[in-house]
């Protein structure tokens, strides 16, 4: 009997809500099964070398093959390639320096970035990811968007908008807090209103929604700020749309550019083409699903801000496309972060 695809999206609609998101879990799991770890590697290969092998750590070009490693893909043994630099003879491989190397679980890897694009909690990725604790993706998490963090936007076009918003200073998973007592899922400031105590994050988006988001230091933003952050990004012919706080204002004038500004009392939203709606539906959206984190420590801020960034430019889609494409771009830069440097780390403007 010839089953017609009518007949099947009738029986779907008569499932339930459990039964759906079953059914979507398991036919995402089946259209993923194609996605190869060996597939992706292989391309960050291709990509990494296709100007000329370089040494990571001295920048030579005089390299030449070293021998072979063995490692797991997609759960056979293969033998991937070493390289050996020979002005400073050390040598490397394609994942040197990236937030794949020293990894043992790269089977694991797609599985947890499908668990990324979800928002999936640590825990349960760890669930679903398995022989991986949930302290190892932390980690896993952090490397990867160290490296997204740092990929470089193209200049704005046309007309931008800009605002600033704030999240409380944390100190979240940090032992011995001193000057202050802890606080419980984030907490509230002592101060009212914008103070020392908050971070101050710029977000700036065009039309064609190229987006530039990034904390910018504590308190209210400055002109200073703001051009060191994006002024390379900016020219004379953007148009500025912000709300009325003055180092906007300021900063323009001082490039001549054009500024349309809003008051926060909402009275008058739009002028023409000119508003800042967009920009402030980016924030809601923002803070909306920071909100499962229960609080993010600030010195990991800018790596949730990079995350939610590129959550954006793939609609929150979760397929083999996206999913290999962003481990690939994950590890086309140059990354030196460790366990310890990540542990360590502090909050720096």
């Amino acid at each position: 009997m010839t089953v017609r695809a009518t007949d099947i999206l009738k029986a779907i609609q008569k499932l339930n809500p459990a039964e759906k998101h079953r059914l979507r879990e398991y036919l995402i799991d089946a259209l993923t099964a194609s996605s190869s770890t060996g597939t992706v590697l292989q391309e960050i290969s291709e990509r990494k070398n296709k100007g000329g092998y370089q040494c990571p750590d001295c920048e030579s070009e005089h390299i030449v093959r070293y021998g072979k490693y063995s490692t797991i893909v997609d759960g056979e043994e293969v033998e991937k390639q070493r390289y050996r630099c020979k002005a400073c003879k050390k040598t490397f491989t394609d994942l040197t320096n990236t937030a794949l190397y020293r990894t043992r679980h790269l089977n694991q890897w797609i599985k947890f970035i499908e668990c990324m694009i979800e928002g999936y909690s640590l825990r349960k990725s760890a669930e679903l990811v398995g022989n991986v604790t949930h302290v190892t993706l932390f980690y896993w998490r952090h490397k990867l968007l160290s490296s997204l963090k740092q990929m470089e936007i193209s200049n704005f076009e046309g007309i931008v908008e800009m605002d600033e918003t704030y999240f409380l200073y944390s100190e979240k998973g940090q032992r011995k807090i001193k000057d202050r007592k802890p606080r419980k899922r984030g907490g509230s400031a002592n101060k009212r209103g914008i103070s020392n105590e908050q971070v101050c994050v710029l977000v700036a988006r065009d039309r064609e929604k190229m987006t530039f988001s990034q904390t910018l230091g504590m308190g209210r933003l400055t002109k200073e700020q703001l051009d060191k952050a994006i002024g390379h990004k900016l020219s004379n012919e953007n148009v500025l749309c912000t709300d009325s706080w003055r180092a906007f204002k300021t900063y323009a004038a001082e490039k001549g550019m054009d500024i349309y500004q809003f008051k926060s009392d909402g009275k008058v939203r739009t002028k023409g083409l000119y508003h800042i709606q967009n920009v402030n539906n980016y924030h809601r959206r923002l803070k909306g699903w920071i909100q499962r984190f229960n609080g993010v420590a600030t010195k990991y801020l800018n790596n949730y801000l990079a995350w939610f960034q590129v959550l954006e430019s793939i609609q929150h889609q979760r397929n083999p496309i996206t999913m290999n494409d962003l481990m690939i771009k994950g590890n086309l830069i140059q990354n030196m972060e460790t366990y310890d440097t990540l542990r360590l780390s502090r909050f720096t403007i």
